[in-house]
């Protein structure tokens, strides 16, 4: 019954706000093809997506980008979770290279932990190491703490086979805990988080 109920947030969660629009530009952006994102184009990028200050969001960039340095690659989307114990996440989003037209992908993966609540957020990952994004559909395991109330940017590593994505989350919500799962990362929408 309980797991039934998160399953049923899940879903109107990510019907709700797992739909993630093309981006404005649907050009290849500048740069030449391989060419790595700047700091400065990063937190712009983020910010007119986020929907807030500059200032803001510059902090959880500069984080990020004194960790692993300049990403080769971001995605924009949004996504929905829940969890009582067991937890499930579904998101959608594009992919963005320099040179390269935006390409929709979608993510799903299970978790457990001592995590309870739900919420829905828009997402921005930085992408490291990915030359292709052929490499970006496999299962990228991580660990997250989360505390959504209302809003606030959150950041966590994951990583697989030399790839590192660094997911960046506000939200809406209300959620607690802790969490070891994976995301897979797929070009087709599907229910099957595993």
């Amino acid at each position: 019954m309980i797991r039934s109920r998160a399953l049923t947030f899940v879903a109107a969660a990510f019907i709700s706000f797992g739909l993630a629009a093309m981006p404005a530009a649907a050009e290849p952006t500048e740069g030449k093809k391989g060419d790595k994102f700047e700091e400065n184009e990063v937190v712009q990028a983020a910010a007119d997506f986020f929907g807030v200050a500059s200032e803001a969001t510059a902090k959880a960039v500069q984080r990020v980008f004194r960790d692993q340095g300049l990403p080769d690659a971001y995605i924009k989307g949004d996504e929905g979770s829940g969890a009582i114990v067991v937890g499930l996440r579904y998101g959608s989003g594009w992919l963005i290279r320099k040179g390269y037209e935006p390409v929709k992908v979608y993510w799903q993966g299970p978790s457990v932990g001592w995590d309870f609540g739900g919420n829905a957020s828009k997402t921005f990952v930085l992408i490291y190491n990915l030359q292709d994004e052929e490499r970006l559909f496999q299962k990228f395991p991580g660990v997250e703490g989360t505390f959504y109330l209302v809003a606030g940017i959150g950041v966590n590593y994951m990583r697989s086979s030399g790839i590192t994505l660094a997911p960046m989350r506000t939200g809406v919500g209300l959620r607690a805990g802790v969490n070891a799962g994976y995301l897979t990362f797929t070009r087709e929408h599907t229910l099957n988080p595993f």
